[in-house]
């Protein structure tokens, strides 16, 4: 074992010198660890659903040549990060081992089941072999070993919830904090995109507004707006295509008699659906954009050419306390619980 690292893992940039981890081109992924380093033995990768849209967009369904792609990121990087939206994802892995500077720090044992809440644009990653990949939950199987440093965060896996499920839901886990952290009583929110952040945007704004405000879901999809329509999480579902501004804008105003958002959230995986949602929101409101395919330049510029005051939070998946949060919206929808189990769950 090594000496001690830097707190945030700089110790690990091989390249260029002098920036964070997550920022670098590429970095030390050897599984020989510094005393403030955790070692897992990794179960299952979850990309963002932006970083594999950008693969799955190139290579379509050939899991030969995805796997490939795969491989290649972690080689030339040192970690898992798409070269087009530098995002990454989180993973699933057991402890293998714990720096002996942690020890005390860290309620952990060697054997313990975790999540990363840190990129996997940032942690080291080395893989042997990819076993799986699935299509449908975007979900990477395989025999790796991944480094957690002393600055990141994890979570246990809860026995009530599992694997599968804990591991489908804790990528997004920043975005229906934010719904949380941002929806009142009685306001209008807006979530745009009708995927598992999406649908737990929904879920916890339906709660979070209750008794007089409203959810409303713009989504591209008619299958995912039947689902929404199903799971009972809104009370206005517009099938519109958020790339096409004006059109999405005059269908919510005349579908919400000119009721504009107090607060939106953009969970979606794909560009230019910034103004959408700037528009369906009222000045002095706030926007969430979660989604790494935003542009923020088109949404800064967007904005002031349309003489639009938003409050406009970037899309950090961290927030004190966002996995019990997630956790726990799971735990009480008990729809939306079976049909993420359904989904993500094979």
């Amino acid at each position: 074992m090594k000496g001690k690292g830097e707190y945030f893992g700089t110790h690990r940039v091989i390249k260029p010198e002098g920036l964070l981890p997550q920022a670098a081109d590429k970095i030390n992924n050897t599984p020989d660890i510094w005393s403030n380093e955790i070692l897992i033995d990794v179960i299952v990768l979850q990309p963002t659903a932006t970083a594999f849209h950008t693969i799955k967009e190139k290579y379509g369904t050939d899991i030969n040549k995805i796997k490939e792609q795969i491989y290649a990121i972690v080689e030339d990087r040192g970690k898992f990060q798409d070269p087009v939206t530098k995002s990454g994802g989180i993973l699933i892995g057991r402890v293998k081992n714990i720096g002996p500077d942690l020890h005390e720090k860290m309620d952990l044992e060697v054997g313990d089941k975790i999540a990363t809440l840190v990129s996997l644009s940032l942690t080291p990653l080395k893989i042997y072999e990819i076993t799986n990949i699935d299509l449908d939950t975007e979900q990477i199987v395989c025999n790796a070993d991944a480094v957690l440093f002393e600055s990141g965060i994890f979570t246990k896996i809860p026995d009530d919830l599992g694997q599968g499920l804990s591991l489908a839901v804790m990528d997004v886990a920043g975005a229906p904090t934010q719904v949380a952290m941002n929806a009142k009583p009685g306001d209008t929110v807006v979530v745009m995109g009708a995927g598992k952040a999406g649908l737990l945007c929904l879920a916890e704004a339906k709660k979070r507004v209750a008794p007089h405000g409203k959810v409303v879901c713009l989504e591209y999809s008619k299958t995912q707006c039947d689902i929404v329509k199903d799971l009972g999480i809104a009370d206005v579902i517009l099938e519109v295509d958020g790339q096409k501004p004006l059109e999405t804008y005059y269908r919510y105003m005349e579908a919400m008699k000119g009721q504009l958002a107090d607060f939106a959230v953009n969970t979606v995986n794909v560009k230019d659906t910034e103004l959408s949602t700037i528009l369906v929101t009222k000045d002095t409101g706030k926007i969430y954009f979660f989604s790494m395919s935003t542009d923020f330049v088109k949404a800064s510029l967007g904005a002031e050419g349309i003489k639009k005051y938003v409050t406009m939070i970037l899309g950090a998946g961290y927030y004190p306390g966002h996995a019990e949060i997630t956790f726990n919206i799971v735990r009480e929808n008990h729809k939306l619980r079976k049909y993420l189990v359904n989904r993500y769950c094979k």
